[in-house]
């Protein structure tokens, strides 16, 4: 019987192979990222290739089809974008409170547009980008509620229109539909919550 090597000189060294492979699945999604925060919401295999500087055939060597490259990358990003929407000033009137909320959105929403549309232009396609997207949503509804308690004393349908209102596609409708400027946007947006959110 054959007697095992006793030399494992290279159990701890770094495989070559693996390391290009992992080097090159980051630049596929970084190059993903980087294509659509730059107007481009639904890049082909080909731009990514080429802004990763890999080959085609590497991009699906990685990934199975460009919805699992895109489901990587958002699901990487979700939480630096998370981060977007918290802290803030949350003291003050009421008024203050929404003023200060709808403001803090605003900056999220310019910061991360482009990512956004691409993934609701996702939606019909993915399950999991579905998924996603609704945790998401249930949480940008909770922080709503610590920057506005007085939320809670309303009734359905107003607290729905609220979401409605501080909602991106209500953002990007003000923004990119009717053309107008983020300080009339946001203007417009505080007055309609203003008109829901009761002043007690």
């Amino acid at each position: 019987m054959l007697e095992e090597s006793e030399d494992n000189s290279t159990d701890h060294k770094p495989d070559g192979r693996r390391l290009r492979s992992d080097r090159s699945r980051r630049l596929i999604i970084e190059s993903m990222l980087h294509l659509i925060h730059e107007g481009n919401l639904q890049p082909t295999a080909q731009q990514v290739a080429d802004h990763a500087k890999v080959g085609i055939r590497s991009v699906f060597r990685h990934f199975e089809d460009m919805e699992s490259i895109f489901e990587t990358a958002n699901e990487i990003s979700r939480d630096q974008y998370r981060g977007l929407f918290l802290g803030g000033n949350r003291e003050g009137t009421l008024n203050e409170r929404i003023l200060h909320a709808t403001e803090y959105h605003a900056e999220a929403y310019e910061t991360i547009g482009n990512m956004l549309l691409s993934t609701r232009g996702r939606l019909w396609n993915s399950a999991v980008i579905r998924k996603n997207y609704a945790i998401n949503q249930n949480k940008l509804r909770k922080d709503l509620d610590l920057w506005l308690p007085e939320l809670k004393d309303l009734p359905v349908n107003k607290r729905e229109a609220v979401d409605a209102i501080a909602s991106f596609e209500t953002w990007n409708r003000l923004r990119d539909t009717q053309k107008l400027s983020k300080t009339d946007s946001i203007v417009i947006i505080v007055d309609m919550l203003e008109l829901l959110v009761p002043h007690n």
